[in-house]
């Protein structure tokens, strides 16, 4: 007797509902978290409100707030937003705007770390061991346990708030050597106490911090995290550690997927973008003396990588083979078919970052039938405009082109 094989499953669908722990997304796309630089002195501008709501206009699922930091101390600089009692006003406004073009809104929570400038902060950071940090200018310390127990009530503090403020979902920061990402990596955790020596003793610190963030939100949203599959540096994290990483964060059962990424913020700003080095632009944006610091040792901390698309792709298939929990496709994701790949081969959801800043709408587009593929060229010239407000100098360059006529007089 022959037996009739199972139907394949059909396809998941580029542009239909799909679901993400609690929440019900209209489609499978994110708009990943890209510092918007426009909060001054940690405000919620009308142009960070405007950022977001042209993100949800343009057809994304889901758009990430990013960076907001759980403390002071946790600040990338005195321009980013801390995430307390003092923002809820702002950041109501700013889910309200989003909610009302049919999208949802997470925030990206954490602390920065290493990646911390303390002389903007004008406050000191943390790290797992002591350390000089470019960032920081200086040597930062390794954090005591009271330290850390700080930091803990501050992501728990953080994480109600963005309830409270509407978020329907929470991105805690896992990757690109910020604190929690510190933690796990080899390279930069020598401590030998209970956070440090083992691949289970590193996680330890980043696997409580999820736990006390779904402890203090419940159910009522997602919770995520930015996941580092490799720090992109010598003697760093790498895939025989971060599987087993992933695996504990599974086991735990406190997230609702993870967004894989990698490279270090600290160490390789280039690795989680790829393409051209904008340092001319990285130069001319900075102060004199830390633009001539630039000029020196910024190839060491820029390298350049050839851009490819889904070009995090062959890492996150590993952890794509052994977990079961819904997985975010991360990296140069640009065009349909990208997607539609990614989706037969697993994963539930792709975030968009660079294509989506290029064209807000281009969700929209791809839904219509307009356009298969983005028209980001990956120069990266956006990536120094985190200081006066992110945003595509090409569009920003073709919006104010003269017309015919004025050129041609």
């Amino acid at each position: 007797m022959t037996t009739t094989p199972p139907a394949p499953a059909p396809r998941p669908q580029i542009f239909e509902p799909a679901e993400l722990g609690p929440l019900t997304l209209r489609n499978r796309i994110v708009k990943a978290a890209t510092f918007e630089g426009v909060m001054p002195r940690g405000a919620v501008s009308d142009e960070l409100v405007e950022f977001h709501r042209a993100v949800a206009a343009g057809g994304a699922a889901l758009t990430t707030v990013a960076y907001c930091a759980v403390s002071e101390s946790g600040r990338v600089h005195r321009d980013t937003l801390v995430l307390n009692e003092a923002s809820l006003p702002g950041l109501t406004r700013l889910t309200e705007a989003v909610h009302a073009e049919g999208a949802l809104a997470a925030a990206q929570i954490g602390h920065a770390g290493l990646v911390a400038n303390t002389l903007s902060n004008k406050q000191p950071t943390l790290a797992p061991s002591t350390r000089i940090s470019a960032p920081a200018m200086g040597l930062v310390r390794g954090a005591t346990t009271t330290q850390l127990a700080s930091v803990t009530a501050d992501f728990e503090r953080s994480a109600r708030v963005a309830v409270e403020a509407g978020f329907d979902a929470i991105e805690v920061h896992l990757g690109h050597n910020y604190l929690l990402s510190s933690f796990m990596s080899p390279n930069l955790n020598k401590r030998r106490d209970g956070y440090g020596g083992s691949v289970a003793a590193r996680a330890r610190f980043p696997r409580e911090m999820i736990e006390r963030v779904r402890a203090a939100v419940g159910d009522r949203v997602a919770v995520t995290a930015k996941f580092n599959m490799t720090d992109g540096v010598p003697k760093g994290l790498w895939l025989d550690e971060s599987l087993q990483i992933a695996k504990l964060l599974e086991s735990d059962g406190h997230l609702d997927a993870l967004q894989l990424t990698g490279g270090s913020s600290l160490l390789n700003g280039m690795y989680f973008f790829r393409g051209e080095v904008p340092m001319a632009e990285f130069v001319a944006s900075q102060p004199k003396l830390v633009g001539l610091g630039l000029k020196v040792y910024g190839p060491h901390l820029f390298p350049t990588y050839p851009f490819e698309e889904a070009f995090f792709l062959p890492l996150a298939r590993q952890f794509r083979e052994i977990l079961s929990m819904p997985l975010i496709l991360l990296g140069g994701v640009n065009r349909v078919d990208t997607i539609e790949n990614a989706l037969d081969e697993g994963f539930e959801f792709v975030a968009m970052a660079r294509a989506i800043l290029r064209e807000p709408d281009l969700v929209n587009r791809m839904r219509g039938d307009r356009a298969a593929e983005g028209r980001c060229i990956h120069c990266n010239k956006c990536m120094p405009t985190i200081y006066t407000g992110t945003r595509c100098v090409v569009r920003e360059t073709v919006t104010n082109l003269p017309s015919p006529s004025v050129a041609a007089g």
